[in-house]
């Protein structure tokens, strides 16, 4: 059985989808996927062993000069891409209109959300089978019910399960070792955790003898973590890395602090304890799926006197409450 799926953004979303295909792989003996993806994370994909195929698209990037996307044969070229293969089913994980209309172009029966269930109601008109998913329940959970009722197997009732191998991950990127890695970048303002917090935690884990590396992808990450990196003598700032650069150094930490981001989502499917940051966001429905996840939310702090932290909305969230639960997901790895 051959299965193509439409899932082209974010990272948290294409991360989401992947538990649906160890699913259908333990259900349907032989059943191999193409996926539709953005291709800032084509890479991720290509991660689970049930994938041959991944088809890059580039909305995000080809909306910004549409004639310039055809006139360099780009979209003819992925259409060329996308209906080069019959499928025995096309299914949008996405359930946007654009996801659907991708969909519609390949060939196959198409499924996806109902009008009730997807985010974008209009886009279950371009199915052949829209399917009902019930709202409120993790993100992960709703794509494995839609795959188990697109291709007709019985939802297992254990958590779903990323497949990932961390041996196909280079763990030569950090020297020194063991370490714990502070995730602080993310697109939302007010999804960052105060800079000054990231470095009194810093200086928490060097006064523990751990040594910290910190990522980044933008040039405004990069000088935020140099501005962490200068609280404590125990932070590696990293160099700029690929996608799968990351995910090695996050497969071999000890631990994970993370804000609410995509980088957070694959430490989950990577199974890295982490703690997971989050302020105005909710974790119930699109947290860090996953074993040896710990959440933090704004409203579960103790309420007390401090001063403004920048942003304001995670003043309650101090380093001091969250060292307490890394210190515990430490220990809990060293028993």
């Amino acid at each position: 059985m051959r299965v193509l799926i439409v899932k082209t953004t974010s990272m948290g979303d294409v991360i989401h989808t992947l538990p649906a295909l160890t699913d259908a792989a333990a259900a349907i003996p032989g059943i191999r996927f193409d996926w539709v993806v953005e291709e800032g994370f084509a890479e991720i994909p290509r991660w689970h062993p049930a994938v041959d195929k991944v088809i890059p698209v580039a909305v995000r990037r080809w909306r910004k000069s549409i004639l310039n996307t055809v006139r360099s044969g780009e979209w003819r070229r992925f259409r060329k891409d996308l209906k080069a293969r019959e499928y025995d089913a096309v299914i949008d994980a996405q359930g946007l209109l654009k996801s659907a209309l991708i969909t519609r172009m390949a060939k196959g029966p198409k499924y996806g959300l109902d009008r009730n269930s997807a985010r974008e109601p209009v886009s279950a008109k371009l199915y052949d089978h829209p399917k009902t998913v019930p709202w409120g329940q993790h993100a992960v959970e709703r794509v494995r019910q839609l795959f188990a009722q697109a291709l007709n197997y019985e939802l297992p009732e254990q958590p779903g399960q990323f497949l990932l191998d961390k041996s196909r991950f280079d763990n030569d990127m950090v020297n020194n070792k063991p370490y714990i890695m502070f995730i602080h970048g993310t697109t939302w303002p007010t999804k960052h955790w105060p800079e000054a917090y990231w470095c009194q935690l810093a200086q928490k884990a060097e006064a523990a003898g751990l040594h910290i590396v910190i990522p980044w992808g933008s040039e405004k990450e990069k000088e935020r973590a140099n501005c962490i990196a200068k609280s404590s003598n125990s932070i590696e700032v990293l160099p700029r890395l690929s996608l799968a650069g990351i995910a090695g150094v996050i497969a071999n930490a000890k631990a994970v602090v993370a804000v609410d981001t995509g980088l957070g989502h694959l430490t989950a499917a990577l199974e890295t304890p982490a703690v997971s940051l989050y302020g105005p966001t909710n974790p119930d429905l699109v947290g860090a799926y996953g074993k040896s996840q710990v959440h933090l939310t704004v409203n579960q702090c103790p309420k007390s006197q401090l001063p403004k932290a920048d942003p304001e909305i995670f003043t309650p969230m101090t380093p001091d409450y969250v060292w307490s639960y890394l210190e515990n997901i430490l220990q809990e790895g060293s028993s």
